[in-house]
């Protein structure tokens, strides 16, 4: 049976009566992936099952709840569950950070699956090391032996890895989604390349415009994004660089269709943080942009390479200048060609439906190789 019917098969059973509680920190008004993520994840689930959301919005202003709101989160939960007349078949944990809550659930519900998301940061933290860090790692790996039968979905490949050398041994993979944005039809200007995203040393942005973009003279590269790391300023003031600040989603899409390539070009840092997935790249593809990505960290599942983009050696400037030269000769037909077949395979896969039926099959599983993400067999 291949994969899109084994997972037509789970939702059937999906459907028989079973619960799900889901409880997250990351919530509406804030903005953010994290919160993207657990707001649309549980919208689809909500169409195979009963979801009973217990969730600490965000602030009205699209910061992150304060301080005082995520110490009292805990007793919200607590009193939820206290309420509960059935027992919820699976909890499901929205970040890896709030492991605790589920032995709280546990001793209210104790034969209810537990599971948890990881997402990239909140299971990359330890990796800066120093005191932080070095408690935040002993912290995930207490969480691993006391939730040993917990179940983890991981965002990609890559977060995997992390999960499990903090020895949580239970880890599937379900890539994420991205919203489609209609968007009428736009002129491609060939020699633009764009980068979106905060300005983080890992994510590239500096290191392109300091060896890739002194390759590609007759290229000029406009960034959308978050001043973040003052180290990354500097790039800003290259005569061949516009810096547009953040933009909204929907002129974002538009930017991504009329760039001639949409540039993903992730290093390795010192520190050890890594993407844990690359959201940029199938939102880029939706939009009809052509995606050059590195092959690392977690965009390695955030590009079906050769369909919705093309993954290149991450710090290989020569070969990203290559590419971006032979992207930018390629005829209108060419260029329509590959659109149309990166468009209706990133909004196939890439779909949250998907997920919600990869993240139910999780729950019931609990495996690790059910769900690798091999496009070959799960597309």
């Amino acid at each position: 049976m291949n994969a899109p019917a084994r997972l037509a098969q789970r939702s059937s059973r999906a459907a028989s009566g079973e619960r799900i509680l889901f409880i997250t920190r990351k919530w509406g008004p804030a903005v953010g992936g994290m919160e993207t993520y657990c707001e649309r994840l549980t919208q689809e689930l909500f169409k195979l099952q009963p979801v009973e959301v217990v969730a600490l919005p965000g602030r009205s202003d699209g910061q992150p709840p304060s301080v005082i709101a995520l110490l009292l989160f805990p007793f919200t939960v607590l009193r939820r569950l206290l309420a509960l007349k059935d027992a919820p078949q699976f909890v499901h944990l929205g970040d890896m950070a709030i492991w605790p809550l589920a032995l709280m659930t546990l001793a209210r519900f104790p034969r209810a699956r537990i599971v948890l998301s990881a997402h990239g940061t909140d299971v990359s933290y330890g990796a800066r090391g120093g005191m932080r860090g070095n408690l935040y790692s002993a912290y995930l790996k207490a969480g691993a032996r006391m939730l040993s039968h917990a179940t983890v979905i991981a965002n990609s490949r890559a977060t995997r890895s992390r999960v499990k050398a903090a020895g949580w041994r239970r880890v599937a993979v379900v890539p994420l989604a991205a919203d489609q944005i209609p968007l009428p039809s736009t002129q491609v200007r060939r020699h633009t390349i764009l980068f979106a995203g905060r300005l983080i040393k890992r994510k590239g942005c500096s290191w392109f415009v300091r060896e890739v973009l002194p390759l590609c003279p007759d290229h000029r590269l406009l960034i959308a994004g978050t001043r973040w790391d003052p180290g990354e300023n500097a790039a800003l003031e290259h005569p061949r660089v516009e810096f547009l600040g953040p933009q909204s989603q929907a002129e974002l899409a538009r930017l991504y269709a009329e760039a001639g390539t949409v540039v993903v070009p992730n290093i390795e840092v010192e520190s050890g943080e890594y993407e844990g997935f690359g959201l940029v790249a199938p939102e880029a593809a939706n939009a009809g942009g052509v995606v050059l990505a590195s092959n690392h960290g977690g965009l390695i599942d955030a590009v079906i390479d050769g369909q919705t983009g093309f993954l290149l050696p991450s710090g290989d400037a020569k070969a990203w200048a290559e590419k971006i030269s032979e992207v930018t000769s390629w005829s209108e037909a060419k260029r329509a060609d590959f659109k149309a077949t990166s468009q209706h395979r990133a909004r196939d896969y890439y779909s949250w439906s998907r997920v919600a039926l990869q993240t139910y099959a999780a729950y019931e599983l609990g495996e690790v190789e059910s769900l690798d993400p091999t496009f070959e067999d799960m597309t």
